[in-house]
């Protein structure tokens, strides 16, 4: 589709966010076009893809929220196609499957009785002559959990996921990702449970509790933006410009038609030029400062943003099932893969032939290195190799297979990210009141899916009050998200003093942020650090 198009609010990219906005903004009157560079797929890293009847995820998705208010618009938008399935998942490690959450007999049993008393040992070890100067993750994860342990637990799969040794990666990463984990009570729950002593719900955990099911999309998280992008559209207010990427925003205005942007888009079915008061972008940082006229300051901050990229290479194996689990982690260095998908565990109605099993393996990479620049059937047939290693099916039995790549997958927290950010939503935000930062690459925040809808939604109410009346930023950073507890569960959040009090709803969702590293000085004593942590 080619030509000028003039609309109340133009959306940059087509995934949760994007898609939130454009439903809520059609709701009420608005009109409005999204630009997706995607040619087939709305939904981003959300999107369910489709090869030879074959329906498989990006990473999987759990529909599951504290906020009421996004449930509700799941509901909405996909009245009728939920399903309640079982949450299973387990890691491997030297052959042998270890239940997450720990069951202690289980992975007494697993390792044996020397090994475990050589990870009690260097537990112990390392609480009464800890690493004094903690620096990286290794320091700190050492210090919580002994060195055995880590090199179990933590080391190989963390290496996977980030792409850089854990030596070398800062000691924040591990105050994020496992804050609040204390050896000494998962091990007390792992006893309980073992011994069958914990009652429901959530088998009776205090710490870190998972959901034991979670409601899904029979056909896929893509079935929910499917959905999503087909209300849009049939409002007549909406449009959707598949296989557009964003080329230039300038700010034209307010003319006579009472624009404010004009924001091209390159497509092979032609190029087209979207007129708009508001612009809302999901698109990356990174790549919409490159394209703002004239470029903001903060461009080169902006630049410094780093990504860690994903794909999943998908096997459609003769089998009915293969193992019962929604997702294994895989600690094993044998091999490249970091976790397996059980497709037919996530919803049956996903794998159109019962005498068929499908898997996604998933692999953590950077765009343009070895994995990510391998051919489709070389990685099809790594996949292969390593299911076998792994003896988690025959390769014989391998039918076929399928790839997919999605870049910019994770924002990565380095030590200038949080500098970087700031420098660019700020004068944004000071410059440019009708431009817009949503979701997780949008605002470069490793977020769940309801926290990157609260944000459209947040930014919706903005948009038709005529003013920012909620600070779309306004996130606990000291926030966990556990997938635990009754929807809608509060959180304390506190509110900016220029703008409306988000209410418990809001704040449900955006506490489902994953955790802002906490930054942890060295000069700090190494006690204080672990209290704190």
């Amino acid at each position: 589709m080619a030509g000028t198009l003039d609309c109340d609010v133009a959306i940059i990219g087509a995934g949760p966010a994007g898609l939130t906005a454009g439903y809520l903004l059609t709701k009420q009157g608005k009109s409005v076009v999204i630009i997706e560079k995607d040619e087939t797929y709305v939904g981003g890293i959300s999107r369910t893809v489709e090869h030879e009847g074959y329906r498989f995820d990006i990473g999987g998705h759990r529909f599951f929220s504290k906020s009421q208010e996004v449930v509700d618009l799941w509901n909405e938008i996909l009245p009728d196609d939920f399903i309640q399935r079982p949450r299973m998942s387990r890691i491997y490690y030297e052959g042998k499957f270890y239940s997450y959450p720990l069951r202690a007999f289980e992975a007494l049993w697993n390792l044996g009785i020397i090994r475990s008393t050589i990870c009690m040992a260097s537990y112990l070890k390392y609480k009464l002559f800890p690493i004094k100067e903690v620096k990286s993750f290794e320091d700190w994860t050492t210090n919580q959990f002994g060195k055995k342990l880590y090199s179990i637990f933590f080391k190989t799969y963390t290496e996977k996921v980030w792409g850089m040794p854990c030596d070398e990666m800062s000691a924040d990463w591990a105050a994020q990702r496992i804050k609040g984990l204390s050896l000494w009570s998962a091990v007390v729950d792992g006893l309980k449970r073992s011994l069958g002593l914990n009652k429901k719900p959530n088998d009776g955990q205090e710490v870190k509790t998972l959901l034991e099911t979670f409601r899904y999309p029979r056909l896929g998280p893509g079935m929910m933006w499917d959905a999503a992008r087909d209300h849009i559209l049939a409002t007549g207010k909406g449009q959707v410009l598949m296989g557009h990427g964003l080329d230039r925003l300038a700010k034209i205005g307010p003319n006579d038609e009472d624009c404010e942007w004009s924001m091209s888009a390159k497509g092979e079915s032609g190029n087209a030029t979207i007129r708009a008061k508001h612009v809302i972008s999901s698109a990356p940082m990174r790549e919409l400062s490159k394209r703002i006229h004239p470029l903001p300051q903060s461009t080169l901050k902006a630049d410094n943003l780093r990504y860690r990229d994903f794909l999943t290479v998908a096997l459609m194996v003769k089998s009915d099932d293969l193992f019962p689990d929604n997702w294994i982690y895989i600690h094993d260095d044998r091999v490249q893969v970091g976790r397996v998908q059980n497709f037919r565990s996530w919803s049956p109605e996903m794998i159109p032939d019962e005498s068929m099993a499908c898997v996604g393996l998933e692999y953590f990479c950077f765009e343009g290195d070895g994995l990510w620049s391998s051919s489709d059937e070389d990685l099809i047939a790594q996949a292969t190799r390593e299911m076998e290693i792994l003896g988690l099916c025959d390769p014989k039995k391998v039918v076929s297979g399928a790839v997919v790549r999605q870049e910019k997958a994770y924002p990565v927290y380095d030590d200038d990210y949080e500098a970087n950010v700031d420098a660019m939503r700020h004068e944004l935000e000071e410059k440019h009141p009708s431009l817009h930062l949503v979701g997780r690459n949008g605002m470069h925040r490793y977020n769940n899916q309801d926290h990157a809808m609260m944000t459209a939604m947040l930014t919706v109410e903005n948009i038709v009050a005529g003013k920012r009346i909620y600070d779309t930023w306004c996130v606990n950073e000291d926030a966990e998200y556990h997938e635990a507890g009754d929807e809608g569960a509060e959180k304390a959040l506190p509110a900016s003093d220029e703008t409306m009090p988000l209410n418990d709803d809001q704040i449900a969702a955006l506490t489902s942020l994953r955790g802002v590293p906490e930054r942890i000085a060295p000069e700090e004593p190494a006690e204080d650090i672990r209290k704190r942590a």
